[in-house]
This record gives C-alpha cells, sequence and structure tokens, in this order.
C-alpha cells in the first residue's frame, strides 16, 4: 500500500509527469509486487526559488531536473526488494520520461500496518 510523493521544479510539460507516475508505478510492480490498482501518487511542482538541492553532494553531480520521490511503504519489504525498486526506478525513468540516473533522489518511508487508515475510519490493515 505505498504512497508516493514526487517533487521537482515546475515547467515540465503534462506527458512528462505522467511518464514519472507511470514509470514508477511499473517499478513498484515490479520491485515490490504492488498492484496495478494501487495507485496512490500527487506531484508538487516549485518555483526555481522554493526549490533546492545539492548539486554535488556525495559526488553525485545532479541538475535542475532533479525529481525527489518520497515512498511510504509497509514495513514489510526485505533489503534485496527496496534495491530492486531503486535499480528499477532509474531504469524504467530513464527510458520515460528520460530522467537521468543522477537526478532521482528516492526516500522510502516504513510504517507498520496499524499506522494506515485508507477509508472508512478504521484500521485498514489490521
Amino acid at each position: 500500500m505505498p504512497i508516493v510523493h514526487i517533487s521537482m521544479r515546475a515547467g515540465k510539460p503534462l506527458a512528462y509527469r505522467q511518464a514519472l507516475f507511470d514509470s514508477f508505478h511499473r517499478a513498484m510492480r515490479e520491485a515490490l509486487a504492488v498492484r496495478e490498482d494501487n495507485q496512490f501518487m500527487t506531484i508538487t511542482e516549485h518555483d526555481p526559488a522554493n526549490f533546492r538541492y545539492g548539486a554535488s553532494y556525495l559526488g553525485v553531480a545532479r541538475s535542475d531536473d532533479i525529481v525527489y520521490i518520497q515512498i511510504t511503504v509497509f514495513d514489510t519489504r526485505t533489503r534485496e526488494q527496496k534495491e530492486a525498486l531503486y535499480r528499477r526506478a532509474v531504469a524504467l525513468l530513464g527510458e520515460s520520461p528520460g530522467l537521468r540516473p543522477q537526478d532521482l533522489f528516492v526516500t522510502l518511508l516504513e510504517a507498520s500496518k496499524e499506522n494506515w487508515s485508507i477509508g472508512n475510519g478504521v484500521a485498514s490493515f489490521l
């Protein structure tokens, strides 16, 4: 049950943003066995004055095309699944919309199942 928040600089066309959604969702399906209809994703665009990044932090040469993706998931994923997600996301986002590997910044946050209510005011996964 991932929730995905994508942050980026404003100005990319609709097709680029939709490709971000589609490619990252495919990476989650392939690496984390996420269901096809499990698509809870947002994109937030920021003006350049409100978007900052370390252009060479830890030796990675980033550009203004950097995309932050924060994903919140159940705390049930293995290290291997997480590593597979990062690799698959770089590959698929490189294909479409053409994001450079250096410009993909992913953070994965884990939450136990009792911390989720996806509707109707109930702990959905207990």
